[in-house]
């Protein structure tokens, strides 16, 4: 149900507003897509109310339905008057899609709603930047267009993408609109977390220093470098590299790892996220990368990284990400460039050499930064504050 609006939600409930969080039916993203029989249904949840939009199936990311189902979605919005019966006081549209902003430009206008326009995903200039696509092709002109006019008529633009605002002003945005308000975790979720399962833990190695990895295994994400660091330190037989989760890449990662002929390197099965920080307690540090992609420039706000945070364990964070450094602001781990196997390894030996209560003080740090910054509670009052004009 789109992990950061499904907590903030929870969250802005908590502090007694009533919250709709409307979303499309039918995304790529969703592994279990609900059925709907209405054009919209409203089904409350821990307090607020989910709304889905009736939106039809397509069958990839490429598929041209799915540029429909943008103009459907964005169309639909304003038949939310008939369907919700609380006229709104803020309205929040969240990107990557653009089309969307403007069937919520016309509900703010109709309820005289203050309107924020959240970025999590700067378009088209992924489009044009990853995806190849020419800046003058009259649909990427068309978003442009929607972009820019968010940007001059939304009353506040917020984003999880910290540097972004160097991108929105360039563009002609106001400063004074920008709020950064990133990703975070739930203290809900890890305050009770679950046991691992016999199975998980067959799968860990013991006794050694373990480098771990908790998430999704894609492209982006840069594995390679890790199974290649594994195999500098590979006569170190103290240190494990551990990857647990699934994903696209997955094959690939333990086809290098048997062609390097690697015992160094443990897969684990992909395990429920309430059993995160219980696996993340069985590492003695954490690692987090992504490829040198130049649009990280303006930030990240990987979900993961927060996690890693709070389970108190220093932090390898191999991505380039501009000015925004985390790991290096919060004195809780090694921060290196990019897809560099080398420098991955040699993180790992200085955190290894590092006296045990030397990298609890970073790991520590980490939570502390996390609990500060990045816990959900907290960004719902820092959205309240942006939404109602009091930033």
């Amino acid at each position: 149900m789109g992990g950061r609006h499904y907590y903030l939600a929870r969250e802005l409930t908590k502090q007694g507003y009533k919250v709709y969080l409307i979303a499309a039916s039918y995304t790529h993203l969703l592994r279990h897509p609900p059925s709907i029989e209405q054009a919209y249904e409203i089904q409350p949840i821990e307090g607020f109310n989910f709304v889905w939009v009736k939106l039809p199936a397509y069958l990839e990311a490429h598929s041209k339905k799915r540029i429909f189902n943008w103009f459907a979605f964005s169309w639909k919005l304003r038949g939310l008057k008939s369907v919700i019966p609380d006229p709104p006081e803020a309205i929040l549209y969240s990107s990557p899609s653009l089309v969307g902003y403007l069937g919520a430009k016309y509900l703010a206008s109709y309820y005289r709603a203050r309107l924020a326009f959240e970025v999590r995903d700067i378009w088209p200039l992924t489009l044009v930047e990853l995806g190849g696509y020419s800046s003058k092709h009259p649909f990427i002109r068309f978003l442009q267009w929607v972009e820019d006019k968010a940007y001059r008529e939304a009353d506040v633009v917020l984003s999880n993408l910290k540097n972004s605002v160097t991108h929105m002003v360039a563009r002609g945005m106001s400063r004074d609109k920008f709020s950064w308000i990133p990703n975070g975790f739930s203290m809900d979720e890890v305050a009770e977390k679950q046991a691992l399962s016999q199975a998980t833990c067959g799968q860990l190695p013991d006794g050694k220093f373990v480098v771990g990895y908790a998430g999704t295994m894609g492209l982006a994400n840069a594995l390679d470098s890790l199974v290649q660091a594994a195999d500098i330190l590979k006569n170190n037989v103290d240190i494990a590299v551990v990857l647990v989760g699934s994903g696209k890449e997955k094959n690939n990662l333990k086809q290098l790892v048997g062609e390097k002929n690697l015992s160094n390197v443990y897969f684990v099965d992909a395990i429920p996220k309430a059993q995160i920080q219980s696996v993340l307690n069985c590492f003695d540090v954490c690692f987090i990368g992504l490829t040198g992609d130049p649009l990280f420039r303006f930030g990240v706000s990987p979900n993961k990284l927060f996690d890693y945070f709070y389970s108190a364990k220093p932090v390898i964070y191999a991505i380039e990400s501009g000015e925004y450094t985390p790991v290096t602001d919060s004195q809780s781990g090694v921060q290196i460039p990019a897809e560099n196997p080398q420098a991955i390894a040699d993180a790992i030996l200085k955190l290894y050499r590092m006296s045990a209560s030397e990298r609890e003080v970073l790991g520590n740090n980490g939570r502390r930064y996390a609990q500060e910054n990045h816990e959900y509670g907290n960004l719902a009052k820092k959205l309240t504050r942006v939404l109602f004009g009091d930033k």
